[in-house]
């Protein structure tokens, strides 16, 4: 061989490997470089960024010198890698000196001296991105964010400050909801302080209406009207498919399920949901393949690619996080089409260079990190594993469908890991079954999109199409998010990362040699055999004998009482279905016997919709007191939804099914004029469950804890465990706490909230008396299990991605 050897891709065989070009790593030191500090950049002031690229420019400068033999005559080696070092510094000069010049403009002193102060100003801005809405509390208006420029900030004292510069307004007014990217405005509002690690200088909280000053571009607006069109010919889907093929097809995932939502995020699949560059390169792809069918020249055939690209990204918007997903989808279909990863490298290097001068904040985006690895994947591991596997005899077609998502996976685990703290043992098969799928969707949905503007009921007829694919993809989801055992923990933040990066590297190396690729067949063969089986039938959650387990569910409540295998009482339902669901799967509860409401604030009923997730619930359960309105409405609607009877209950209401005996202890009667009268008609629950009592106290504070005690006598409510009022808010009673003097205590709270949730000083006194505290902010799901005649606790341990 001359000027060519063996490429450095791993086979999956002992046969040798076909020469191939060996991939062009040299701009990849400069990408990297670059990347990392603009990444650290963003963390850092002005003047330490400004050092940074001072002290790598002069280190570039010796090295190239060094290089070039003006500092003495270099050697071999010092030729050859002393390029690669210059290009590792310049990156880092080119990073630095870009994020620096970005940072100057957001620190500037006079945004910063009205972000400080909490300005009320008037502000001229102009849209970045589509108002995304957030969820809130329910029955009231969501809030949306939007991502703007702002151009010119007027003070109360008319002092005006112009821009532009970042910044990310909180809006409550529906009227911001139909504005389109690019569009100028003024509001008033606000200014409060980022969280920092970005470009944004200023948060504007603003409550008014918008106050148009023209109108968006022709582009903006022929993507608006094709997107609504989409969105309206998929109104009549069934909602779990017709949620999902905007965000499959344009990344619109504002009709998306919450439950698809979090299916999608346990099996790996999120990527689907928002436009990425495997998007591009499948609308792409189909407009190529029909170019090769019609038999067009190349000439011809880039040209209509080149037109679909420019499309498609209107289609979506031309945000920079859809422009970086057209780059990132181009050189993936680049790569395909040449069939050589040689040049595509390079290519995907500059890309990266250029998108991270251009907007250093891409540094920080998980989305970036994982489109660039993917397409990284792609060039370096999938045209290797495909020959592979055609040697080994599979057909051409299931050989790529079989690489291509294997290495993109593989190459996004570390980013995944760090982020996630898990690694899922389900993401590659759900996403090799989810490959039929996604180019029919994509490829109908945009044919929908483009149509619906001319025949509305043609673009109904693609879009039901569409929703068969859509349908598989669903239930993927749906099937793997069950499966047992399906995320393993891992080690989060940059460690979790590079610890993965460092065991797929050592295992790619491996499998290079046959000896030793033998030896991690034997040993993963092993730990399947062996662990796999052991973690499925009996995978140490929930532990045997439970009687009582608080769900971490960030800062909300929901507790759950075993009545029989599957079977299960649940009292309130935290902020959000995600938590309270994924609690419920944990503990296996395919039915719901009763729902219990101890009362209707969002941090109790937010998630009632994820207890019927899937489940047959057979009555719900509520206080007769039915404040606020909004919780007491989600409440009832879930309940009607779903056929359950619906009852509100007093004190000396009783309930019994299986092992679990339910009395309601409070409130004796209506307490009106307190710091919190709904928190102060809480119900509040004694529950009986295998002979252990359990007090579920609900947000009880001081004064219904006190009417308690004048009411009934101290014995009953004496419990062994307790559900602590309030997520351990200070408002308790000491003589209540003393009467019910538990051995184990269970607080229900949120990481970092903004509460000051548990209170030091209750923690304390329950510990002093006798009480083993666990909380689920630090412990994750807490159980108390019966353990022959005494009592023991079990902590699942925290979960690393629910942080509130």
């Amino acid at each position: 061989m001359t000027g060519r050897r063996a490429a450095a891709s791993p086979v999956l065989d002992g046969d040798p490997a076909p020469v191939r070009d060996v991939p062009d790593l040299r701009l990849a030191g400069l990408a990297v470089a670059a990347w990392l500090a603009a990444l650290a950049g963003l963390h850092l002031t002005v003047r330490a960024t400004v050092w940074t690229a001072a002290v790598a420019a002069a280190l570039a400068l010796l090295a190239a010198l060094r290089c070039c033999g003006v500092l003495g005559r270099p050697g071999e080696p010092t030729r050859r890698y002393g390029w690669i070092v210059v290009a590792v510094l310049l990156g880092v000069v080119c990073g630095a000196a870009a994020t620096g010049a970005r940072l100057a403009i957001r620190d500037a002193t006079a945004v910063r001296a009205l972000v400080t102060e909490g300005a009320v100003v008037t502000a001229d801005l102009v849209l970045r991105d589509d108002p995304r809405p957030v969820r809130g509390a329910p029955g009231r208006p969501p809030m949306l964010l939007v991502r703007v420029d702002l151009v010119r900030l007027t003070g109360g004292d008319g002092a005006r400050v112009t821009g532009p510069v970042r910044a990310l307004v909180l809006a409550t007014d529906p009227a911001w909801r139909p504005l389109l990217p690019g569009q100028r405005v003024t509001t008033q509002g606000r200014l409060s302080a980022p969280r920092g690690g970005d470009l944004t200088a200023a948060v504007l909280s603003a409550a008014d209406p918008p106050t148009l000053r023209g109108s968006a571009s022709w582009p903006q607006r022929a993507a608006g009207a094709l997107r609504s069109g989409l969105q309206r010919a998929c109104a009549p889907l069934p909602d779990a498919p017709g949620g999902l093929l905007p965000g499959l097809v344009v990344g619109d995932t504002s009709r998306l399920l919450p439950e698809v939502e979090e299916d999608f995020r346990a099996t790996g699949m999120t990527h689907l949901n928002a436009v990425s560059g495997s998007n591009v390169a499948i609308v792409v792809g189909a407009v190529l393949l029909l170019a090769r069918w019609a038999r067009a020249g190349p000439r011809t055939a880039a040209t209509l690619c080149v037109l679909a690209l420019v499309g498609f990204v209107i289609l979506v918007r031309p945000s920079p996080s859809v422009v970086r997903a057209a780059a990132m989808g181009a050189i993936g279909l680049a790569a395909l089409a040449a069939g050589r990863s040689r040049s595509a490298l390079p290519a995907l290097a500059a890309a990266v260079t250029g998108l991270i001068l251009y907007d250093p904040d891409l540094a920080g985006d998980p989305g970036f990190a994982l489109s660039v690895c993917a397409t990284g994947g792609l060039l370096l591991l999938a045209p290797g594993w495909r020959d592979a596997l055609r040697r080994r005899g599979v057909p051409p077609g299931l050989a790529e469908a079989l690489a291509v998502p294997a290495a993109a996976q593989l190459a996004c685990g570390p980013v995944i890991a760090g982020l996630s703290a898990t690694v899922s043992l389900v993401a590659v098969p759900a996403n090799l079954l989810a490959v039929p799928a996604v180019a029919p969707a994509t490829v109908l949905g945009v044919l929908a999109a483009v149509l619906s503007p001319v025949w509305p009921g043609g673009a109904e007829f693609l879009a039901w199409l569409a929703s068969w694919p859509a349908r598989w993809l669903v239930a993927v989801a749906a099937h793997g998010a069950d499966l047992p055992a399906g995320n393993l923990p891992w080690v989060g933040g940059v460690a979790g990362a590079l610890l993965l990066a460092g065991v797929s590297v050592a295992l790619l190396l491996a499998f290079r040699r046959r000896r030793a690729r033998r030896l991690v067949a034997v040993v993963v063969m092993a730990v399947v055999l062996g662990a796999a089986p052991i973690r499925l039938l009996a995978s140490g959650w929930p532990p045997r004998g439970w009687v009582v387990v608080a769900c971490a569910v960030g800062q909300g409540d929901a507790v759950v009482l075993p009545v029989a295998a599957g079977r299960a009482v649940v009292v309130d339902a935290g902020p959000d279905p995600s938590g309270v669901d994924a609690c419920l799967r944990r503990l296996r509860v395919r039915e719901v016997s009763l729902l219990v409401v101890s009362h209707f604030h969002v941090d109790h009923v937010g998630g009632v919709a994820g207890v019927f997730r899937g489940r047959r619930v057979g009555a719900v359960v509520g206080p007769s007191w039915s404040e606020p309105p909004y919780g007491a409405a989600q409440v009832r609607e879930a309940a009607r939804r779903a056929g359950a009877p619906l009852a509100a209950a007093q004190a000396g209401w009783r309930w019994r099914a299986g092992a679990v005996d339910l009395v309601a202890v409070g409130p004796p009667y209506p307490l009106r004029g307190s710091r919190s009268d709904p928190n102060n008609n809480s119900l509040v629950l004694t529950a009986t469950v295998a002979g252990v009592r359990v007090l579920l106290a609900g947000d009880a504070e001081t004064e219904e804890q006190r009417a308690m005690l004048e009411t009934m006598p101290a014995a009953a409510i004496r419990a062994d465990v307790l559900k602590v009022a309030h997520h351990g808010s200070a408002y308790q009673d000491p003589q209540f706490l003393a009467a019910v003097r538990p051995a184990v205590a269970l607080v229900c709270v949120g990481v970092d909230n903004d509460y000051g949730h548990p209170n030091a000083g209750l923690l304390d006194r329950l510990t002093r008396g006798g009480a083993r505290v666990l909380r689920t902010d630090t412990g994750g799901d807490l159980a108390a299990v019966r353990v022959g005649a005494g009592l023991a606790v079990v902590t699942r341990g925290p979960d690393p991605v629910r942080q509130r």
